[in-house]
């Protein structure tokens, strides 16, 4: 999801500064002067999918590639503009970084590095021009596995030969499949992070999927037969024998619960051409929930097969209430291709329900699937009737309109060209509109998430400028895959959120003038209304993000800077007070990467550090006399007062929360203490105060990546126990005496009396150590610390008796895990 950084962060966007930030943004979203149009360089629209930028990309690298152009000097730099294109635009977050900001948001290296002309010719995009088999990425991978069908995926490297030597063999398995289980393919070298979390180490890996049940690998020989013997092992669809004794019966009890019967009658079977032991050539799986499937042999069952009128090999689809005596009823297919099977039964089943101007209020309390059509019936709208068999056991009652018909009704919901909507049960005007493929695990899977949610499609009579209540508002344009990729983000945000602030979507592509009112230039653009305040969001697109964006709206844990703020508060700063200051430009890529980093750097060193932003956009001059000059600018003002203006600039190559947070907390003054040999005897063991020692060892990383955390520990304990650190590499033999056996080792050392106290065991495996710490150790002081009974153990004479191991590091895997050992 993309990190974005806007305007005015974690500030109210005040209605009458609009026009200001339309002319900035305007600027800043102009491509470079001389620059060429990504989509345009491509010769795709600005709503072309992945696989159609991967098409346009593959057709030009094959006659502008510099292998293909020896004689022309300027061939590499035409090719490297085109391939920077491509990168660009296939990637989510930096194609909507361009749309937002041009070329000026992106890192200059990106389309640096190209492939041979032999690369593009024979390994990219093995299978985007296969019909048959479905290219899934990151953004419909999980909507496709879960959508209730059966898939198998073909997860590969373009890399990869033995990938390359599989493609034949995986067209005609798909090509004999189609119509029976849907076959996918995965490509790694552009959907990495997707393949590594799903396990996938090797290529070519070939797994099958079931919704709610664990992958199955396939592990056999990659022959055709072998690959269809596999795959129909996990179709369960029964094939029912039918005869005398049981026909009639499970027809009417189909027919009553709204199902057909797909029937074979078999004239010849000798164990060959029963469906139950041939189902490839049905279409079972693909029909499941919609029909039954059965069988009749008609040579051991010749009179039952008379009175169905059989006389030799045949197959009939009987839908429900159809009868020999009505012409045309009963479908009679002639063909034993899967395919075309599947497509006759689809077309002969009942249309959707048909639901006009008077009927569209039952929609008040009841969940509906709509599709609303123009009398351009698509082949595609056919398998709509689909959706009743996988929304069932959601209660998601599947119908449709004809706005021609009834124009009226959908104008007055906005809607102006076909598409599908989920109405929730809470109003015919409480319903969420579906934009992302026109297919059918991709409808599926949006249904079951949009009645569960809480989103709703915001219209001017329903827009909420004016309520009370807080508001989330995603304006978006549905041409913009970044778009379509954050609606089941906010979804998931929506059901975490509810009944604190609520959440819609506007299309600006419909409603152009109620998105110019609030300046929206680039989508999505997220703003939170809350009263007579406006909050852009900025950070990650997803619903972890939301929620952070949201959490510091109530509690801000960045403080944004103006000139004035800036000399008071940083320059200004009280003694021992440390600021940490992010200079950023809103276009600027890695600022807005940076961005939700920073907030999360700045709750996590909350109480130690202040941590505020300045927009060198907005205060360009200011951040000019203060020589910033470039973004983003991160630096530390430290807490001596005597020098102002002194700060330390930021060089790390890791801009991640943890990393800064390590950096900033460095910089403080320690509140630890070294230890030696004497002073460890005199001080701890026979001093007069508790205790906190860090036994380490200077080459030890467990060690150096918590040091911050006793330092965290320290400053917080800081007035009830001291804190002291033993390097065990140069004093080994205090280290030994005290039993340390592993780096490292934290070690309460209370003031007690003479008596032992019986030891406890807890272990601890969470990110901040010092919060464990620190609890464990004040429950050691107050167990000691003579006030009756306080904690959990009883009061003790003050003699220096014993000590506590609080947390020790284990050394299994690479993972540090810690354990609170106990008192002793």
């Amino acid at each position: 999801m993309e990190n974005r950084s806007a305007l005015g962060a974690l500030r109210p966007v005040h209605l009458m500064r609009l026009p200001l930030l339309l002319v900035i943004l305007l600027l800043a979203a102009a491509p470079a002067e001389g620059g060429s149009d990504y989509y345009d360089l491509l010769g795709i629209s600005r709503d072309a999918t992945t696989r159609e930028i991967r098409q346009a990309f593959k057709k030009l690298a094959l006659t502008m590639h510099p292998d293909k152009n020896p004689g022309d000097p300027s061939a590499h730099e035409k090719f490297l503009k085109v391939n920077r294109a491509y990168e660009v635009l296939k990637d989510e977050d930096l194609r909507k970084k361009y749309d937002k900001y041009g070329e000026k948001g992106l890192d200059e290296q990106q389309g640096g590095r190209y492939e041979s002309w032999n690369y593009y010719r024979y390994d990219f995009g093995i299978y985007d021009d296969d019909l048959e088999i479905i290219t899934l990425d990151s953004g419909d991978f999980e909507a496709a596995v879960n959508s209730g069908e059966l898939w198998f995926v073909n997860f590969y490297s373009p890399r990869c030969s033995h990938c390359h030597q599989l493609a034949p063999t995986w067209r005609e398995f798909a090509k004999e499949m189609d119509g029976v289980i849907r076959i996918g393919a995965v490509n790694c070298g552009d959907n990495n992070h997707l393949c590594r979390r799903k396990g996938v180490t090797s290529y070519p890996s070939l797994y099958i999927y079931r919704a709610g049940q664990r992958p199955e690998k396939f592990n056999g020989e990659r022959t055709r037969d072998d690959l269809v013997g596999f795959a129909m092992q996990f179709i369960t669809t029964t094939v029912t024998q039918l005869w005398q004794g049981n026909v009639f019966t499970e027809i009417e009890k189909s027919f009553l619960s709204g199902l057909g019967w797909l029937i074979t009658f078999c004239s010849d079977t000798g164990g060959k051409h029963q469906p139950a032991t041939n189902s490839s050539q049905l279409p079972v799986e693909s029909l499941e929930g919609l029909v039954k499937v059965g069988w009749i042999d008609c040579t051991v069952q010749p009179q039952l097969c008379d009175s169905f009128q059989v006389v030799s090999g045949a197959t009939a689809f009987f839908p429900p209430g159809s009868s020999l005596d009505k012409e045309g009823s009963v479908l009679w297919i002639k063909t034993l291709d899967s395919k075309e099977i599947y497509n006759q039964v689809l077309n002969h089943l009942p249309d959707l329900k048909l639901l006009t101007a008077e009927s569209f209020e039952k929609l008040a309390h009841h969940r509906w699937l709509i599709s609303f059509t123009f009398r351009d019936r698509s082949s595609t709208t056919n398998e709509y009737k689909k959706l009743q068999a996988f929304l069932r056991n959601d209660h998601i009652q599947i119908g449709r309109v004809d706005c021609v018909a009834d124009s009226e009704l959908c104008h007055s919901l906005y809607i102006h060209k076909p598409c599908v909507a989920v109405f929730k049960g809470l109003g015919i005007h409480d319903f969420e509109i579906h934009h992302g493929k026109d297919v059918l695990y991709n409808i599926a899977a949006f249904a079951k998430d949009s009645v569960r949610a809480h989103v709703t499609t915001l219209r001017p009579d329903n827009f909420p400028s004016d309520r009370k209540e807080p508001w989330l508002v995603d304006f978006f344009a549905p041409w913009c895959p970044p778009c379509r990729a954050l609606l089941p983000e906010l979804r998931k945000a929506s059901i975490q959120l509810a009944g604190q602030i609520k959440f819609g979507t506007l299309d600006c592509t419909i409603h152009h003038n109620l998105c110019s009112t609030y300046n929206i230039q680039a989508y999505p653009t997220t703003v939170i209304f809350n009263g007579s305040s406006v909050h852009e969001y900025e950070g990650h697109h997803s619903a972890d993000g939301i929620l952070e964006f949201i959490q510091d709206l109530v509690s801000p844990s960045v403080l944004a800077l103006d000139p004035s703020s800036f000399k008071e508060r940083v320059k200004g700063r009280d003694e021992g007070q440390t600021w940490a200051v992010d200079f950023y430009a809103p276009w600027c890529g890695p600022c807005q990467a940076l961005m939700p980093e920073w907030r999360r750097m700045a709750r996590l060193v909350a109480g130690q550090i202040l941590v505020g932003s300045v927009d060198c956009q907005r205060f360009q001059t200011f951040c000019q006399s203060q020589g910033v000059r470039g973004y983003p600018e991160i630096r530390l003002y430290p807490g001596n007062t005597l020098q102002p203006n002194r700060y330390t600039s930021y060089n790390g190559w890791h801009r991640d929360a943890h990393s800064l947070r390590a950096w900033a907390l460095s910089s403080l003054p320690r509140a630890s203490v070294d230890l030696n040999p004497e002073t460890f005897r005199s001080k701890v063991l026979s001093g007069q105060h508790h205790w906190v020692l860090d036994f380490y060892a200077p080459w030890c990383g467990p060690c150096q990546h918590f040091a911050p955390e006793f330092e965290v520990l320290a400053r917080m304990l800081k007035g009830e126990v001291r804190a002291g650190k033993v390097d065990c590499q140069a004093h080994y033999q205090t280290c030994q005496s005290a039993g340390i056996t592993a780096y490292p080792t934290v070690k309460f050392y209370p003031y007690l009396g003479s008596q032992k106290v019986r030891t406890h065991t807890h272990t601890h495996t969470q990110a901040n150590q010092h919060e464990v710490l620190v609890t464990y150790t004040r429950k050691g002081v107050d167990s000691y610390s003579c006030r009756g009974t306080a904690g959990f153990f009883p009061c003790r004479p003050r003699n220096r008796f014993g000590h506590l191991v609080v947390l020790r590091h284990s050394k299994k895997g690479h993972k540090p895990e810690w354990s609170v050992v106990g008192f002793l």
